[in-house]
């Protein structure tokens, strides 16, 4: 672990807890791990943008408002309301995030304008990719596990758009029926995604994805099919529990088609040796991208003709691939992943993003533990 991070560990527990505990009072364990979680997190160069300048009336300090945010993700508080209450309520978190007394806090409404400022800046992803840069890029990765989760949420999917009366529908291409003609060469088929994700860029597979609201479905643990309505999120996570990398699509998005672009944002952000999946990623473009990397991929094969089972040297380190469920896990149940009241992708993205970071930052302080 970085020497930094062990001396803002003995800072943490030598100076600024026996301070806190003399200002505020007695913190408890919540307390505890919000304290640890905002004492992590680079916000400095991040909230530049949010400054006064000169014109109007000053805003509200926005790292107290994302301080806020980390409590309500800490907290496990549902709504904004619960969380404006709950400052208003407990002297000892409303002084955590900043704010000295009950006349200082913000309005809701202004909670919920700063919320979507940040859902439209991206700003948690920001925060989280500078964090996982300075504390997980310097060192060497052994395991990454990628995986997705679903995420339901209270929103109804778009409703098609209506087509103006007298339109022409538009043209549908179909092929023809029946074996081409003596000496006619078929028209070659469009290529898929995973064919023409390798060769993008980052920033042009993350665009193509689709991230609306629709009806996703999958088969559970007992064999029977499952559905939900909302969105599902892929997370990268490393040893130690640790999530490095994270993308917010459609329901509906299988979850191959987001294995590249995960590939791509880990790769820029640590570097990995054995990429672990499950059978939903078992296709040649992701194996061979993964290598391409420089990575080796293990991968649940799918039992089709061709099938190989791993062999017990895989297997062992297929394992290891449990980290990504036990974070899927303790996002849901512990950081607000069901507790979804925004609708949007981006406001669901920051909502769920907050989570991650507090997990994130809570797995850095427990590998000094």
């Amino acid at each position: 672990m970085p020497t930094a991070l062990q001396d803002l560990w003995q800072h943490l527990q030598r100076q600024l807890f026996p301070l806190l505990v003399d200002e505020v009072g007695e913190l408890g364990e919540k307390d505890r791990q919000f304290v640890e979680v905002v004492s992590l997190l680079p916000l400095g160069s991040f909230l530049k943008p949010y400054r006064w300048k000169g014109i109007g009336c000053p805003p509200h300090e926005r790292a107290w408002l994302v301080h806020a945010y980390i409590a309500k993700a800490v907290f496990q508080y549902a709504t904004t309301e619960a969380l404006v209450e709950a400052l208003k309520a407990r002297p000892t978190l409303r002084r955590l995030c900043g704010w000295e007394s009950l006349s200082d806090l913000p309005s809701l409404s202004t909670f919920s304008r700063a919320f979507a400022q940040f859902a439209a800046d991206e700003l948690p992803q920001a925060i989280h990719e500078a964090l996982v840069k300075k504390y997980c890029g310097p060192k060497l990765v052994g395991h990454t596990s990628h995986d997705s989760t679903a995420i339901p949420v209270p929103e109804r999917p778009p409703a098609p758009v209506p087509q103006a009366p007298g339109a022409a529908a538009p043209p549908v291409l179909r092929r023809k029926r029946g074996r081409p003609k003596k000496g006619q060469e078929p028209p070659p088929a469009p290529p898929t995604r995973l064919q023409l994700q390798p060769v993008r860029s980052l920033a042009e597979n993350l665009t193509e994805l689709p991230r609306g609201c629709d009806i996703g479905a999958k088969k559970g643990s007992k064999g029977h099919m499952e559905y939900w309505r909302g969105y599902k999120l892929h997370l990268s996570v490393i040893d130690g529990d640790i999530p490095v990398s994270a993308i917010l699509t459609s329901a509906s998005t299988h979850d191959s088609q987001v294995a590249i672009p995960l590939l791509q944002m880990s790769a820029q952000r640590v570097q990995g040796l054995y990429d672990l999946m499950d059978s939903a990623y078992d296709a040649q473009a992701i194996h061979g991208f993964s290598r391409s990397l420089g990575h080796v991929p293990i991968i649940e094969p799918v039992q089709r003709g061709d099938w190989l089972p791993l062999d017990p040297a895989q297997r062992q380190r297929f394992g290891q691939r449990s980290a990504s469920e036990r974070v899927n896990g303790r996002l849901k149940e512990f950081f607000g992943g069901r507790t979804l009241r925004v609708r949007g992708a981006a406001k669901v993205m920051c909502h769920l993003m907050f989570g991650v970071l507090a997990i994130t930052a809570l797995s850095l302080w427990q590998r000094l533990c």
